[in-house]
């Protein structure tokens, strides 16, 4: 027998968000004995302890908390293989999910040559800020713009953009507001902004959290948060802010991404003319700095 089902699965999944076990049970609709029968028969075929329970409080083991970011990827999967058997049937189309704002124009220029392509479909844009590789995983998007090092790529397959520099946005009576340029270092212990789906790491659950523009211009206003953004970001930022490049930053790409083994022929045809779109960015890119 399998040490894992769907079933189990959906039913630790909600435990662990939950941390309550009649939450839970109320959420997926069963008894709150058989929750507890089922999640102790789990634990028994994995051969660990997943959930510290007590008379007042449920808490996630570290297998636990490895098996709620690997179960949900893996309940997403499922979906993603029902979402894409159905719509190979409803008709061809793409759907790009993006942020608003962040792709310096790549995405219309990729489109507008695709639009002549023989594989041409119709393509859907779908903003987001918190749910792009949520929607790539669960099927409901073909393609997503995202940008590495700040987005979660593991399991995607990617096609690299552009690359840009990093800025930082300081409010204005910053100490280092009046600097020409800044290191990494300059920025130890600030309190840098995050989005909803920042890639995880040491201390990034503890960074300010912002969901949109307006809300990252307030947090660096009032010295509440430092932005670290791509320089193709310049012009989107109010002029009272000052923007001043990272001199040693790891550079921000911007990338196109899919799940592996999802590529239609309108999908494959626009990976091409984004593949074509890099190609023509890097030559001027290598031409000024050969100037």
């Amino acid at each position: 027998m399998d040490l894992l089902e769907t079933r189990d699965l959906v039913y630790f999944v909600a435990v662990a968000e939950e941390l309550h076990f009649g939450r839970a049970a109320e959420r997926i609709g069963i008894a709150q004995p058989a929750l507890s029968r089922a999640i102790a028969r789990l634990e028994r075929r994995l051969g660990v302890t997943l959930l510290n329970r007590t008379s007042r409080s449920v808490q996630l083991t570290e297998p636990g908390k490895v098996l709620l970011r690997e179960g949900i990827r893996a309940l997403d999967a499922v979906a993603g293989a029902a979402r894409h058997t159905r719509r190979a049937v409803e008709g061809a189309h793409l759907v790009l999910a993006m942020k608003a704002g962040t792709d310096d124009g790549l995405i219309d220029r990729i489109m507008n040559d695709f639009a002549s392509d023989p594989e041409a479909a119709p393509v859907e844009i779908v903003h987001s800020v918190d749910e792009r590789t949520v929607m790539l995983r669960d099927g409901r998007a073909d393609l997503a713009l995202l940008h590495r090092p700040n987005n979660d790529l593991s399991g995607l397959r990617t096609l690299d953009l552009q690359v840009h520099s990093q800025i930082a946005v300081l409010a204005p009576g910053h100490p280092l507001a009046f600097r020409h340029t800044l290191s990494t270092s300059d920025l130890s212990g600030e309190p840098i902004a995050r989005w909803p789906e920042t890639a995880p790491g040491p201390g990034v659950e503890n960074r300010p959290l912002v969901r949109d523009s307006g809300e990252l211009t307030h947090l660096v206003t009032t010295h509440r948060a430092v932005a670290l953004l791509p320089d193709s970001a310049v012009g989107q930022i109010p002029r009272s802010l000052p923007c001043i490049p990272i001199v040693d930053a790891e550079p921000i790409v911007s990338v196109l991404a899919w799940l592996p083994d999802t590529e239609s022929p309108a999908l494959s045809a626009f990976l091409r003319h984004g593949r074509a779109l890099a190609a023509r960015l890097e030559t001027v890119a290598v031409s000024g700095r050969v100037q």
